[in-house]
């Protein structure tokens, strides 16, 4: 599947063989890129027509943006900054703009499944004031033998986070048809590329796609912060941390939203949660004592869970004994 999609102010660019055209989708070259060692490796030709390349270490969204934002305002007045790679280096490119205001705008080529580079989620640079417009990318181009290219268990992990996107999508209380819609459909893609004994590529990259559009449209909850918790402790990777907590939560959401929760269980054609569990087998880690995860760490990110404002979007609001239980049945 080909495909441009003109949905407001941005260009959401689709298919095999898109990313030749990069360049001249993103506007052509002069632009600021961030990116990082083995992305830009991926597409030479992207990170050769920038006007400054920074390349974007492990860390924080917050904290590496702030040293990109720095970087930034040394690397010339082209309004465009671009990423290529994953969540982190599209999260802080957004972040980048959003500090930047004016005419500054983030573009994405994602090298993941993370769906960053289809919402206006994000945490800003640190410094920035906490009430700065935050932003989504401006152009969007999206070719499966990028954003689907990581090794297979790395990809299932990725295909998990989003999963979770579209599943907690229909269970928020921001929920609509249009986003709805796209969950199930998104769902549907991402389960199907791993029914066979190789994984459908294609479908990981169009089925990430669709769920990062529905939970920019209806935002996350329960799951989201669970992982999220997880990974900002340095618990888990984000990947391994939603592919871990994905079947477990997928039950609380059950209890809280069961219309849409069977709705979702029709379009898959099977229960969301073993759907999840079954891909899972596929991430190389199903449990967190596989990856070190000591309980008192756990008592302390149920605690952290507990003061996340984002609970209250999946109601009733998951309290401390609830979030502690998930973590223990993911042990």
């Amino acid at each position: 599947m080909n495909f441009a999609w003109r949905d407001g102010e941005r260009l959401i660019r689709f298919g095999r063989g898109v990313a030749a055209e990069a360049v001249d989708t993103l506007g052509g070259p002069g632009y600021r890129l961030l990116t990082t060692e083995r992305a830009a490796a991926a597409l030479p030709d992207l990170a050769g027509a920038a006007a400054a390349v920074w390349f974007v270490p492990a860390g924080t969204v917050p904290g590496l943006a702030a040293s990109a934002l720095a970087w930034a305002r040394e690397a010339g007045e082209d309004p465009r900054i671009v990423a290529l790679g994953g969540g982190r280096v599209i999260d802080s490119a957004k972040a980048v703009a959003a500090a930047l205001g004016g005419a500054a705008r983030a573009l994405a080529v994602p090298t993941t499944l993370s769906g960053a580079e289809l919402t206006r989620s994000h945490r800003h640079a640190e410094g920035v004031d906490p009430a700065t417009p935050l932003v989504r990318c401006a152009v969007v181009v999206s070719d499966p033998a990028l954003s689907a290219s990581q090794p297979e268990a790395e990809l299932a992990a990725s295909a998990l986070n989003a999963l979770g996107h579209a599943f907690e999508a229909p269970c928020t209380t921001r929920a609509n048809p249009v986003a709805t819609l796209a969950a199930r459909d998104a769902a549907r893609r991402l389960a199907g590329a791993f029914l066979g004994t190789e994984v459908d590529r294609d479908a990981c990259a169009l089925g990430a796609l669709l769920a990062g559009y529905a939970l920019d449209g209806a935002g996350y909850g329960l799951h989201h912060v669970v992982a999220q918790t997880l990974a900002f402790a340095g618990i888990a990777s984000h990947g391994q941390a939603n592919a871990i907590m994905l079947p477990h939560c997928a039950r609380a959401l059950a209890a809280r939203a069961p219309a849409e929760y069977a709705a979702l269980a029709d379009a898959l054609g099977a229960e969301p949660a073993d759907v999840a569990a079954r891909i899972g087998e596929r991430t190389g880690a199903t449990r967190l004592r596989e990856l070190g995860a000591e309980p008192q760490a756990l008592d302390a990110a149920a605690e952290a869970a507990a003061r996340r404002p984002q609970l209250d979007f999946t109601p009733p609001r998951a309290e401390r004994d609830e979030l502690r239980a998930l973590y223990a049945a993911a042990y």
